[in-house]
């Protein structure tokens, strides 16, 4: 798999992954979460999205497409890394690519010199309570925010 900063022309595969990934919960939370209304094109021109691909060199029989699995939005704030989003495509969920992404967003953030990664999820996304605790990130707050019911985490670098 590789990591590769998303071009302009990657927007119609964010939007897809992004609506894709997160139908599952609109249900649950009972209208469609953030990352499926969210308008990708500014954090891809500020250089602020990574996409996740598979191609010829992970899969010989896929050609010579590469193919987008999942992404990766993150940014800098004052003292830590804010991972805004990490989606990715429900053929390619239980391949790690997740996990990978996330492990890319914190290499990036020690290079940079930052000493802390900060994330929310939606309360109503269960399987994220145990997934990010696994990965070291520690429940530091919940609240309200534009109306969704959210997790707050970081993760000491």
């Amino acid at each position: 798999m590789n990591i590769t900063l998303a071009q302009p022309d990657d927007l119609a595969v964010v939007r897809a992954c992004a609506e894709a990934a997160y139908e599952i919960y609109v249900e649950r939370i009972g209208r469609r979460p953030l990352p499926m209304t969210q308008d990708f094109a500014e954090p891809i021109a500020n250089q602020q999205l990574w996409l996740a691909k598979t191609g010829p060199l992970d899969d010989p029989t896929s050609g010579p497409q590469s193919f987008t699995r999942g992404f990766a939005l993150f940014y800098p704030r004052v003292d830590h890394i804010h991972l805004e989003n990490v989606a990715v495509f429900p053929s390619a969920q239980g391949l790690r690519v997740g996990s990978r992404l996330i492990a890319f967003v914190e290499q990036q953030a020690r290079a940079a010199g930052y000493k802390a990664i900060e994330l929310y999820t939606n309360i109503h996304m269960t399987e994220n309570h145990s997934y990010y605790p696994h990965l070291g990130y520690e429940e530091i707050s919940r609240g309200t925010e534009k109306g969704f019911e959210r997790i707050y985490y970081r993760k000491e670098l």
